[in-house]
């Protein structure tokens, strides 16, 4: 595609969205993985060898799973987005010795320039339409460093995820606190146009008791709720946040989520909230998160970088380079 228009080649082989609506349609059922055509997308031989180290489970997973995220973060997650109907299999087989790893990087080419991302407008932000295949849909994230169109990426990553939520869904309530919060960070990106996930996520709150895995179910709601507007769900972030019975994680996670899903200033209570809670070793713990995880930048914890986006932005970008210093 190099040089040349990429609306030119939508709905065809070098179009992700229609290579993955072909998987979700049946139309390659049966074939092997080496079937398609990985090797029109960039890194696509790469992110095929990660697929298949995965879904044989005699490897270790690191090597399979540095791949795929490398993609992802590194900009260039066209392939990645092509592997994730593969991986849905793995990760929603709790026998399949890799389905933990599989999960972990499921979700990443679902999300277009989220790494160091910690702004009210942007940290949870969703644009592209799953499934659509209009010529400008590239337009939504403009292009990976590769040249080839995020948006469609991410459209294709969302389409499977969205066709599979059912599948993925009962992993809300997986034994895993781990894999509880992987599964909330990748149905956040599933297209909710019946509320389902939205639903499943608030009835896993109330009963969950893992402070952390509440914390995720949060940011997903407040994830599902930026791409489909839903004002109740804005008030209940607010509540979760005011609630002074509600664990540190859970009332710092939904104020994040808050904030993106408002135009609001930060009230002063959410400031005193921010103040008391978010500790250095709290920001470092809230990590293990992936939102937080995703935001973090320049040595600086996600949440640490979140509170300076969305509440004191004209603080200056930190600094981890050692030789720096200020006149």
């Amino acid at each position: 595609m190099e040089g040349a228009d990429p609306a030119s080649f939508a709905g065809g082989p070098f179009d992700v969205r229609a290579v993955v609506a072909g998987i979700l349609s049946g139309a390659h059922s049966g074939l092997l993985l080496d079937a398609l055509p990985w090797g029109n997308f960039p890194h696509g031989d790469e992110a095929r060898k990660a697929v298949h180290l995965l879904r044989i489970g005699d490897n270790p997973a690191r090597r399979a799973t540095d791949v795929l995220g490398g993609l992802c973060a590194n900009d260039s997650r066209a392939a990645a987005a092509l592997a994730v109907p593969f991986l849905i299999p793995i990760a929603t087989d709790a026998h399949h010795s890799h389905h933990a790893a599989a999960l972990t990087v499921l979700a990443g080419p679902a999300r277009a320039r989220h790494f160091g991302v910690a702004s009210r407008d942007a940290l949870l932000l969703h644009r592209t339409d799953p499934g659509r295949h209009a010529p400008d849909d590239y337009d939504d994230y403009g292009v990976e460093v590769t040249g080839y169109p995020a948006g469609w990426s991410v459209a294709a990553a969302r389409a499977a995820i969205t066709a599979e939520a059912p599948v993925l869904l009962p992993l809300l309530k997986d034994p895993d606190p781990a894999i509880r919060i992987d599964a909330a960070y990748a149905l956040a990106t599933a297209a909710d146009l019946d509320h389902t996930v939205r639903t499943a996520l608030a009835a896993r709150f109330a009963t969950e008791h893992d402070a952390m895995v509440r914390a995720a179910v949060l940011l997903a709601a407040a994830e599902t709720t930026r791409a489909h507007a839903h004002p109740p769900t804005v008030r209940w972030l607010r509540e979760r946040w005011q609630d002074r019975t509600e664990t540190p994680e859970v009332r710092l996670a939904a104020a994040v989520g808050w904030l993106c899903l408002t135009d609001e200033p930060a009230p002063e209570d959410l400031h005193q909230t921010i103040d008391t809670l978010a500790t250095d070793e709290r920001a470092h713990a809230l990590d293990a998160l992936p939102w937080m995880n995703a935001a973090a930048g320049s040595g600086e914890p996600g949440l640490r970088r979140c509170i300076r986006c969305m509440l004191h932005c004209e603080e200056p970008e930190p600094s981890d380079d050692p030789w720096a210093f200020s006149l």
